[in-house]
């Protein structure tokens, strides 16, 4: 069960954008956004937090979540297992050209993949103003990059959960119910 969540100076909620290595469209298909999404709700199950708002774009991730934890310590999660749960699905469905694309070189000649640009962009939002922005540039990300139409008919994303117009097999459940709102002034 989820706590309930304020957003506050004290309890900020962070805005997270993780990038593709070199904005390759990684996360292309249904079946590596869901891969994403399953990884999401992993990262959310091992590390306590909560997952307020998201989507999965080709290239890049949105996610707005709590402060159960440090930024650094969220952005480990979040990544560390969604990038291990796409690298494991490309070796084993031998996607060879997509891996080769992915691969960074190490000390000594080793490579090794890397799915996420290392310098992932973290925000901490501290009122609700500005986290609705989040919400709503999140949510209309799809629609900006000509994806589809309306908010609620992109697929790795939780619009349609805010919008309570959400599927029986969402990809991924977002605990955005648990948020606590400020009285209206």
């Amino acid at each position: 069960m989820v706590k309930a969540f304020q957003i506050s100076r004290d309890t900020p909620a962070y805005y997270l954008t993780c990038v593709t290595h070199n904005r390759l469209p990684i996360f292309q298909t249904d079946k590596v956004k869901e891969i994403v999404a399953n990884a999401l709700d992993e990262a959310r199950n091992s590390s306590g937090i909560s997952i307020f708002g998201y989507v999965i774009m080709p290239d890049h991730k949105h996610i707005l979540t709590d402060n159960v934890r440090e930024m650094k310590d969220v952005l480990r999660f979040v990544n560390g297992i969604s990038a291990k749960r796409v690298i494991d699905y490309l070796k084993e469905n031998g996607f060879e050209s997509s891996l080769q694309k992915l691969r960074i070189q190490e000390r000594e000649n080793r490579h090794k993949h890397s799915v996420y640009e290392h310098h992932s962009n973290a925000i901490r939002i501290t009122g609700e103003d500005a986290f609705m922005q989040k919400v709503n540039y999140i949510h209309l990300n799809p629609v900006r990059a000509g994806l589809v139409e309306h908010p609620n008919d992109y697929l790795y994303s939780s619009a349609r959960q805010w919008h309570r117009r959400e599927l029986e097999n969402e990809p991924l459940r977002t605990d955005h119910l648990s948020i606590r709102w400020r009285a209206a002034a």
